[in-house]
């Protein structure tokens, strides 16, 4: 018995929405063969790989945050001042004599508390997300070079600074923190009502207002939460750097973006996991690297990360024209 056009259809659009969900998977598997294949000696080690896994840990770690702002329909442009303002709190409070522990949690709850601050604004003055955040990222990179005396800062090692560190065929236990955190964020969207009110919000802030969803506190407190991953990425890239500097991730968060987006969320809100995230942060990192090992000249590597930005942009609106 043949299929009904209606049956046929879904077929087709399951099969469509699946090679959408597989292609960063497919990108990134395409541009590591790329690099290998024109410089297998230096690009396919053990030891590349490692400090690839390295160089994606702090942009993975901001892109988890950045995944639930995403989803629900948001944006967050001061995620790079977050991470430069957070490492400064950490250099600060271990030159002080504090725990590395208590130094860490710190610059967490500085990120929290800068995106709790950027979600309010938002819900209860009603204002633009973009506009927002890129008033924060200002406000925080000011202070970061305040707080720092427009040094960076060097304090005494501790276990911090291991973080980040290469071992002899062992990752970096910033890479596990990474992996952790992402397996603990994506069970919470996938099997929370948290979760699910940050797909609802994006996907419909009416609606998700008609289903009983208290849109304004969830939205700030998914602003809260994802700076709090960008808190936790400058504690990373503390260890990365052994030190502060004030100066350190600008632009950054155009990277994690474009890691979002490339890993298959929507800038319009309500789709995006973090599978897909981290996959798009490995995509960034191959590419960095790659030309690296090309011998490319930074203004090559810049033009082309901004190409793969665009690429991102543009793939996300073909993806919403299809799915519409």
């Amino acid at each position: 018995m043949s299929d009904t056009p209606a049956e046929s259809s879904g077929r087709g659009l399951d099969l469509r929405r699946l090679l959408v969900n597989l292609g960063p998977l497919v990108g990134l598997l395409a541009v590591y063969a790329l690099f290998a294949a024109l410089r297998f000696d230096r690009f396919v080690t053990w030891s590349n790989s490692s400090i690839m896994l390295q160089q994606t840990a702090v942009i993975g770690t901001g892109a988890i945050g950045m995944t639930l702002i995403v989803i629900s329909g948001g944006v967050d442009l001061s995620f790079g001042s977050i991470i430069a303002f957070s490492a400064i709190v950490v250099a600060l409070l271990l030159q002080a004599g504090f725990d590395p522990a208590l130094a860490a949690l710190a610059a967490v709850g500085a990120g929290a508390g800068a995106g709790f601050v950027s979600g309010a604004l938002v819900t209860r003055l009603r204002l633009m997300p973009f506009i927002v955040t890129l008033g924060m990222m200002g406000v925080l990179r000011g202070a970061a070079k305040g707080l720092a005396d427009e040094q960076p800062i060097y304090p005494e090692a501790t276990w911090l600074n291991d973080l980040m560190q290469l071992g002899n065929h062992s990752l970096p236990g910033g890479v596990w923190v990474m992996l952790v955190m992402a397996v603990v964020v994506g069970a919470i969207l996938r099997y929370t009502r948290f979760g699910r009110h940050c797909f609802a919000i994006g996907s419909s802030e009416a609606t998700a207002r008609l289903c009983g969803i208290r849109v304004e506190r969830t939205k700030t407190l998914i602003y809260a939460v994802g700076a709090a991953f960008a808190g936790l990425a400058g504690v990373l890239q503390f260890s990365y750097l052994t030190g502060g500097d004030p100066t350190t991730a600008v632009g950054l968060e155009l990277n994690i973006i474009a890691s979002v987006v490339i890993g298959g969320a929507s800038l319009a809100g309500g789709r995006g996991t973090i599978v897909g995230t981290l996959v798009g942060a490995l995509i960034m990192t191959v590419v960095n690297n790659g030309c690296t090992k090309l011998e490319m000249a930074n203004w090559v590597q810049e033009i082309v990360t901004g190409g793969i930005i665009v690429a991102a942009v543009t793939l996300d609106q073909f993806r919403r024209g299809r799915f519409a």
